[in-house]
C-alpha cells in the first residue's frame, strides 16, 4: 500500500514536473546506494568508486562503452616486455592549487592496498607491480612478467594528493580535510545517509562540467526514487525500478538511458571452514560444511530458475548469466551457458553428496545495494527449500553487510551464503577472476573480494598466464579457458547481468555507462 501511495503522490505533482525549469547552476542525484566512505581507496565499489570520481581522477579513464581514454596520463606505452611508462599530464593542480607530479601516483600505490579495515582493497591494482619516477611527469611501472593488462588495472585506481594524504585516515576523507583531488567538483560535504555536495572546480584541466553545484542524495527504496524524480527534488535517478521502466518510457516528461552491465550478480560461497555459522542439520545439529562438496554447490546451481529471476524479479531488465560476464565481454567463453532449472536433478545429487534430506541455511545479502536484492534473496530461498535446502535469509544495510561479509570476526568472511555483484573493472573477466576466484593471497592481490575463499591451483595459474599475455587471442583463449574451469567447479555460483537503467526530467539525457557510474558530467541538456 505504501508503494501505491508514494504513486499517487507522485502523479499528482507531475504537471508541477513539466513545467519545472532545468537550473543551469544546480543538479540534484538520487543514488540508489551511498557510498560507504570518501577514502577513494577504503572500499572497492561501485557507488564508491562513481561518487569519488567526480573529486579524484586515475591515469587511466574509461568512457561509457568500457573502452580506455586518457585521463591524469596523457599516454601510456611499453618500453620492453615487463615495463610500461606512463606520461602524466602537466599543469594538472590538486584543489588546493598544488601541482600534480609522479609523486602522488607513487604515493598512492603505496597508500591503496594498506587501508585498515578496508571490505574490498584495490591490492589488485598494485601488487606486484614497482614504480619508478623518472621525471615529475613521467613514471615507469615494472612486472615480473609481461603485463598486458597495465593501463586497464590503472584505470581502477583514484589517484591522491600525497601532501594531503599523508597520515590520513578514512575519517579524514569523510571530514573533508583529505578529500582533495584533481577532479571536475569539489568536495564540499559529506552528510552519511543525507547527502554528498560537490562544488564545480573553476581551475579543472579538462572540460568544465556544465553544472556548478551537485547534490548527491541516497534514497535506497526504488519507488521513493521515482517518486523524487516525478516531484522534481531530483533530476536523475539511477537504478531505475523494473516495475515503473515502461511506464517511465512512456512518460513524455522524462528520459531513459539503458545500456548493458558489465556487472554479475552472484552467490559466493563459504569453501574454506570445515564448520560454516550459517548451516546446520534440519534439526539444529552441527554438521560438516557441505558447500566444500561440489555436487552441493552444483546442486544449490540447479535449483536456481534464472529465467524466472529475470521474468518476474527482474521483470524482464536483466539477462540469465552462467559465467562472470555477458556476452560482448573480453574473456567470455561460448561454451558455457547458464545453468538448467533442474530441481530433480539437484535433490540427486545433494542424495548423493550425503544429504538426502538437506540442511537448513540461512543466506545473506545487502538491503538496498543491487536491483531488487532482497527479492533476489527471497526468490532464491523458496527455490532452495523446495529442493530440502531449508532456507532464510537476513538482509542487512550495506555498509554493515560488506563489513561482515569481508572482515567479520577474527578478520575472516563471517557468513556461510552470500549474495553479491561484481563489475568488472576491465571490462573482461580476467578482473572477476582473479578478484573473486584467485585464492585470496594479500601480497599478490588475488582474490582481494574474494569473500567464499574458493582456491583451485590450477585456475591461479591459468590466471596468472592470462594477466601475462600479450597477445589478445591468446589471452582470450586462455581467460576463456579459466572461466570454463571455474564455472565447472561451481567456485561461484552467477544469477544474471544487470541492465543498467538511468531516468531524467525532460529537457536532460544521461550517456548510459556499463560500469554503473552516475556522473554529473555525463548528464547533459538535450
Amino acid at each position: 500500500m505504501r508503494f501505491f501511495r508514494t504513486m499517487l503522490m507522485a502523479a499528482g505533482v507531475l504537471a508541477t514536473v513539466a513545467a519545472a525549469p532545468v537550473s543551469a547552476q544546480q543538479i540534484r542525484i538520487g543514488l540508489s546506494a551511498e557510498p560507504t566512505a570518501m577514502d577513494p581507496h577504503f572500499h572497492n565499489l561501485t557507488p564508491n568508486n562513481g561518487a569519488l570520481s567526480h573529486i579524484f581522477e586515475r591515469l587511466v579513464e574509461t568512457d561509457p562503452k568500457n573502452r580506455l581514454i586518457p585521463g591524469l596520463a596523457e599516454s601510456w606505452r611499453t618500453i620492453d616486455d615487463n615495463t610500461w611508462e606512463f606520461k602524466l599530464r602537466k599543469n594538472v593542480k590538486w584543489h588546493d592549487g598544488t601541482p600534480f607530479t609522479a609523486d602522488d601516483v607513487i604515493f598512492t600505490f603505496e597508500r591503496a592496498p594498506n587501508v585498515p579495515n578496508s571490505p574490498a582493497s584495490f591490492a589488485s591494482a598494485v601488487k606486484g607491480k614497482t614504480i619508478k619516477k623518472i621525471d615529475d611527469h613521467t613514471i615507469h611501472i615494472t612486472t615480473p612478467a609481461p603485463h598486458p593488462l597495465m593501463p586497464n588495472d590503472m584505470s581502477s585506481l583514484l589517484i591522491i594528493s600525497k601532501k594531503h594524504g599523508e597520515g590520513a585516515k578514512t575519517e579524514d576523507y569523510n571530514s573533508g580535510k583529505a578529500t582533495i583531488g584533481t577532479g571536475p567538483y569539489k568536495f564540499v560535504a559529506f552528510v552519511p545517509g543525507d547527502r554528498i555536495e560537490l562544488v564545480r572546480n573553476e581551475d579543472y584541466w579538462g572540460e568544465k562540467p556544465q553544472w556548478e553545484k551537485v547534490i548527491l542524495k541516497p534514497i535506497k527504496s526504488g519507488p521513493a526514487r521515482v517518486a523524487a524524480l516525478l516531484a522534481g527534488d531530483v533530476d536523475l535517478i539511477e537504478d531505475a525500478p523494473t516495475a515503473d521502466i515502461a511506464r517511465l518510457k512512456n512518460d513524455p516528461n522524462v528520459e531513459v538511458s539503458q545500456t548493458v552491465s558489465r556487472r554479475v550478480i552472484y552467490f559466493h560461497m563459504d569453501q574454506f571452514r570445515e564448520e560454516t555459522p550459517y548451516i546446520t542439520a534440519k534439526d539444529g545439529s552441527k554438521i560438516k560444511n557441505p558447500l566444500l562438496d561440489k555436487r552441493v554447490r552444483l546442486a544449490l546451481s540447479k535449483a536456481i530458475n534464472r529465467n524466472a529471476i529475470v521474468e518476474r524479479v527482474m521483470e524482464g531488465v536483466a539477462i540469465p548469466a552462467g559465467q562472470l560476464l555477458a556476452d560482448g565481454f573480453f574473456g567470455v567463453s561460448p561454451n558455457v551457458k547458464p545453468p538448467a532449472y533442474d530441481p530433480e536433478g539437484a535433490k540427486k545429487l545433494l542424495a548423493e553428496a550425503g544429504y538426502p534430506n538437506g540442511f537448513k541455511m540461512t543466506i545473506h545479502g545487502p538491503n538496498g545495494r543491487y536491483t531488487n536484492d532482497v527479492k533476489i534473496l527471497e526468490a532464491v530461498a523458496q527455490m532452495f527449500t523446495r529442493i530440502g535446502v531449508e532456507t532464510t535469509i537476513e538482509a542487512l544495510p550495506p555498509a554493515v553487510y560488506f563489513n561482515r561479509a569481508s572482515t567479520g570476526a577474527n578478520g575472516l568472511p563471517e557468513f556461510s551464503f552470500i549474495l553479491v555483484g561484481w563489475g568488472s573493472d576491465t571490462g573482461e573477466t580476467s578482473s572477476p577472476l582473479k578478484t573473486l576466484l584467485g585464492t585470496f593471497n594479500k601480497e599478490t592481490g588475488f582474490g582481494a573480494a574474494n569473500r567464499g575463499r574458493y582456491s583451485n591451483p590450477e585456475l591461479d595459474k591459468l590466471i596468472a598466464q592470462a594477466l601475462a599475455t600479450v597477445d589478445d587471442a591468446k589471452r582470450q583463449d586462455v581467460l576463456a579457458k579459466a572461466v570454463e574451469l571455474a564455472m565447472e567447479d561451481v567456485g561461484l555460483i552467477p544469477t544474471h547481468y544487470q541492465i543498467n537503467t538511468w531516468a531524467s526530467k525532460k529537457g536532460l539525457k544521461y550517456e548510459a555507462r556499463a560500469d554503473e557510474y552516475t556522473l554529473a558530467m555525463s548528464l547533459k541538456k538535450n
